[in-house]
């Protein structure tokens, strides 16, 4: 997994209007926290955040005030609900071979089997636990044939190796949809509105 280095600086401004200055210096408050450590009030540079945070649980090597280099990974990213930049972060404080809880995005490649069905990701994300500085940046489950009713559980998916599930091992992670269903109830709907319409 990739690893970049960020550098940060304290601060001792807080509230509202100090998070407006530092946003509009194009930095973005952060709070660095664990280890039973106080947590540590940052600020970092908006743009190369926001370039780190496009791989999921990245790895982010802090040099801070140039005194002290730390290890983090985000727990916590606010964007701004219209314009989506940065509003703050909270970051976790890892060691070099301590073990972290984290979700990893799953993809999926393969196509179902022919008729239609509907792919239905109920876990978008699995929930497992790995080495800090080794967390997958996603899991990859092929669904190649996969027919109406099948699905996939958390205990099916192949983990690198040092990665542990963190949830239970016959969650469902993935499931295949029969199309037909959802068509015959959209069906019904559309019958039920033309009496009422007729009505």
């Amino acid at each position: 997994m990739s690893e970049v280095k960020l550098t940060a600086a304290t601060r001792s401004e807080f509230g509202k209007g100090a998070a407006r200055r530092i946003r509009r210096d194009n930095k973005v408050p952060a709070v660095l926290y664990g280890h039973g450590s106080d947590p540590l009030h940052l600020t970092l540079p908006g743009h190369e955040l926001l370039l780190a945070l496009r791989t999921p649980n990245v790895l982010i090597s802090l040099d801070i005030d140039g005194k002290s280099n730390e290890l983090a990974i985000p727990k916590s990213v606010q964007r701004d609900p219209i314009k989506g930049f940065l509003e703050h972060v909270d970051l976790l404080l890892v060691k070099r071979g301590e073990k972290v809880t984290v979700e990893i995005p799953v993809q999926t490649e393969g196509e179902l089997a022919p008729g239609g069905n509907l792919l239905e990701h109920v876990l978008n994300a699995l929930p497992v636990e790995a080495e800090a500085t080794h967390i997958p940046e996603a899991v990859t489950v092929s669904v190649e044939g996969l027919e109406a009713g099948a699905s996939i559980h958390a205990k099916d998916i192949a983990l690198p190796s040092g990665v542990t599930l963190a949830v239970e091992e016959d969650a469902v992670v993935l499931q295949v949809l029969a199309a037909q269903a959802e068509e015959a109830a959209e069906g019904e709907e559309t019958e039920g509105a033309e009496e009422a319409a007729e009505a």
